[in-house]
């Protein structure tokens, strides 16, 4: 599951995203007002926790994502060692 939507962020980075695809000519000084990007963000959560949880970490992180967002720098949260 989690390499299922590993593979659809990047189609989505690859043909849609004004950061990452062929749209990028348009932005060329990026467009997402985060760092890393929502795609990226989704990605590394994705990969560090899993299908469900990093999900849930990509969905907050989408709802952040608005025309009043500051933006700015927002790492994926470190995974906890028990």
């Amino acid at each position: 599951m989690k390499t299922l939507f590993v593979w659809i962020i990047k189609g989505y980075q690859a043909t849609l995203s004004p950061d990452h695809g062929p749209l990028r000519a348009f932005h060329p000084y990026g467009y997402c007002k985060f760092h890393p990007t929502c795609s990226s963000y989704a990605i590394e959560a994705i990969g560090r926790f899993g299908a469900a949880k990093g999900g849930w970490f990509a969905m907050k992180r989408l709802i952040r994502c608005h025309p009043w967002s500051s933006g700015g720098i927002d790492e994926v949260p470190k995974q906890k060692t028990a």
